[in-house]
């Protein structure tokens, strides 16, 4: 008597092309919404503001957010990349994915509600939101390439800085 498994086929990797425009295009457009957000405002609504002790200058800002964000984008290049063929844990790869979707989101949407909307008490509740979602994501991501859980790592400091600058600024005004 033989038995015969079923065959379940399985589904492509992503093309290359694909999963770098996939880690790319998205990256790039959170950085450009944060840079049209904010230059306007530096030297005018910004500057106004009272700020504590420790913020950095003004040039830090742009230097620290280019490298995240390139390191961002080579994080989800990995993650894509790391897309398990079949089985149970395909489920757990693509949370990994929505979240990471998740954490750009909020990434997109703190500049400009804290710059342009000058909401900085709203600001704080997407920088908090952003900063649980990051470690979130490394914490899933990690299970399907430890290089791309890494990656975020230096992230979710600037983000955890960040959420205490935003409270601090919010505090002083």
């Amino acid at each position: 008597m033989s038995t015969t498994a079923t065959h379940v086929p399985e589904e492509p990797a992503l093309r290359p092309w694909l999963r770098l425009t996939a880690a790319i295009l998205p990256v790039a457009a959170t950085a450009v919404l944060g840079s049209l957000s904010t230059q306007s405002e530096i030297d005018g609504w910004y500057a106004g503001l009272t700020k504590p002790a420790f913020n950095p200058p003004n040039w830090v800002f742009p230097v620290a957010w280019t490298i995240l964000y390139a390191m961002i984008a080579l994080s989800a290049w990995r993650l894509l990349g790391a897309m398990p063929r079949t089985g149970p844990s395909r489920q757990g790869w693509w949370l990994a994915v929505a979240a990471f979707a998740v954490q750009l989101a909020l990434n997109a949407a703190w500049t400009p509600v804290f710059f342009t909307a000058h909401a900085v008490g709203a600001a704080l509740v997407v920088v908090v939101a952003l900063l649980v979602m990051v470690l979130w994501t490394i914490r899933l991501s990690w299970r399907f390439d430890r290089g791309a859980a890494w990656l975020l790592v230096p992230y979710a400091a600037w983000v955890s800085f960040a959420t205490l600058l935003n409270a601090a600024i919010l505090r002083l005004n």
